[in-house]
């Protein structure tokens, strides 16, 4: 009986250990991400909420109007807004900027995609809207659907995904 009683406080001992260190690491891991989050400037938010006004805008080629937008057209007006001179087309736009890893995209950033069957080439842009760990959406003009916020998470545009750069 008393090597039962021992056996059951050792095992509860060793128990309590192991969850205890759990809630260490993941009070740890909680605060560093918490800590590393900025709230986008006021030119960033004034670049999205711009580009924002274009949503439902149908897809037009070389367009940068509310009559028709294309993908680097949105991207191109919203910045000029603020007086920022961006290249006109996608493949002069993913040249410029910093590169970032997608982990640490933040709003005002610029994915790049490519969308045409076998081929890494980029061919679309869209403006990082909100950003958190696991979830980045973002504003773009589809041939499809026009002017549209869409989720990085979504399969689509997950498997397309090339790169990310930071303009400011």
């Amino acid at each position: 009986m008393k090597k039962i009683i021992i056996l059951l406080i050792l095992c509860i001992s060793f128990g309590s250990c192991n969850s205890s260190k759990g809630i260490k690491t993941r009070k740890s891991k909680t605060s560093k991400t918490s800590n590393t989050y900025s709230a986008p400037s006021k030119k960033i938010e004034s670049i999205i909420d711009y580009a924002q006004t274009f949503e439902g805008t149908r897809y037009k080629y070389g367009g940068t109007t509310k009559r028709g937008m294309d993908c680097s057209g949105l991207v191109v007006v919203a910045f000029q807004k603020e007086n920022i001179k961006l290249p006109r087309t996608t493949s002069d736009l993913k040249n410029i900027g910093d590169w970032i890893d997608v982990k640490k995209v933040k709003e005002g950033d610029l994915l790049f995609f490519a969308t045409k069957k076998n081929n890494r080439k980029v061919n679309h842009v869209g403006i990082v809207t909100k950003s958190r760990p696991g979830f980045v959406e973002f504003i773009h003009s589809t041939s499809s659907k026009g002017v549209i916020t869409s989720n990085l998470s979504e399969r689509y545009w997950y498997s397309a995904y090339v790169q990310a750069r930071r303009i400011m």
